[in-house]
C-alpha cells in the first residue's frame, strides 16, 4: 500500500463518522441550510420576486416558489449570462457550466464561490466513503482516468464558461494531479473521437 492509500484510511473513517452523524439529523440540517440560502438570496432579483424576506419555513418556500423547469428559469439565467449581478445569488457566478441537454439547446448552470466547495466535497466524500466501506485504497496510488470535457474555459461577460467536468478539472487536488489520465493536452481536445 502506498503513502496516499495509507493516509486515506484514517481520513475516510473521519469523513464516514461525520456523514453518519449528519444523516441522523438530516431534516434539521436541511432546514437550517434552506434558511441560510433563502436569507443570503433575499435581496437578489429572484429572492425579491418570490418574497424570500418573508420565508420562515419549508411550507412558506413551497407556497412562494413554484416548481419549474429550466425554460421557466431562463429569463433569470439569461440576465446572468449577460453579466447582470444579484439575479439568482448575490454577485455574479464564478462559472457558468454549459450543458447540452436533450431539450431547449444549451443550458447554463451558475456555479458560485459558495457552491463550488460543495461539489468538490461531495466528490471527495464519495471516494472516501468507498474506501471506508470496502477498505480498498489501491486506486489512490495508481493511475486514475478522468473522463471529462475540455478544461479550457471561455469568458462571457466576465464569467468563465465551460463544461462542468472541465471546470472541475481546475479543482482536482495537487496530490492527485500526477495520477490523472489523460493529461491536460488530451483533455483540451473537444472532439471525443480524436482523443481515443
Amino acid at each position: 500500500m502506498g503513502l496516499k492509500g495509507l493516509l486515506a484510511r484514517p481520513f475516510a473513517a473521519i469523513i464516514a463518522t461525520r456523514v453518519k452523524r449528519d444523516a441522523r439529523q438530516a431534516i434539521q440540517l436541511q432546514e437550517a441550510i434552506m434558511q441560510q440560502l433563502v436569507q443570503s438570496a433575499q435581496n437578489t432579483a429572484f429572492g425579491k420576486d418570490h418574497g424570500f424576506a418573508t420565508i420562515r419555513s419549508h411550507a412558506d418556500f413551497i407556497s412562494q416558489v413554484p416548481i419549474r423547469d429550466y425554460e421557466a428559469l431562463r429569463p433569470y439565467i439569461d440576465r446572468m449570462v449577460k453579466g447582470e449581478e444579484h439575479v439568482l445569488w448575490p454577485g455574479k457566478p464564478l462559472y457558468l457550466a454549459k450543458t447540452s441537454g436533450t431539450t431547449s439547446g444549451v443550458k447554463y448552470i451558475p456555479l458560485t464561490k459558495e457552491s463550488i466547495p460543495n461539489h468538490i466535497q461531495a466528490a471527495r466524500n464519495a471516494l472516501l466513503l468507498y474506501i471506508h466501506e470496502t477498505g480498498k485504497t489501491q486506486f489512490v496510488d495508481g493511475k486514475m482516468i478522468f473522463l471529462q470535457g475540455s478544461p479550457v474555459l471561455e469568458k462571457k461577460n466576465g464569467i468563465d464558461v465551460g463544461r462542468l467536468s472541465g471546470i472541475v478539472y481546475h479543482f482536482v487536488p495537487q496530490y492527485l494531479q500526477r495520477n490523472r489520465m489523460p493529461g491536460y493536452e488530451i483533455n483540451c481536445i473537444e472532439d471525443w473521437e480524436e482523443t481515443v
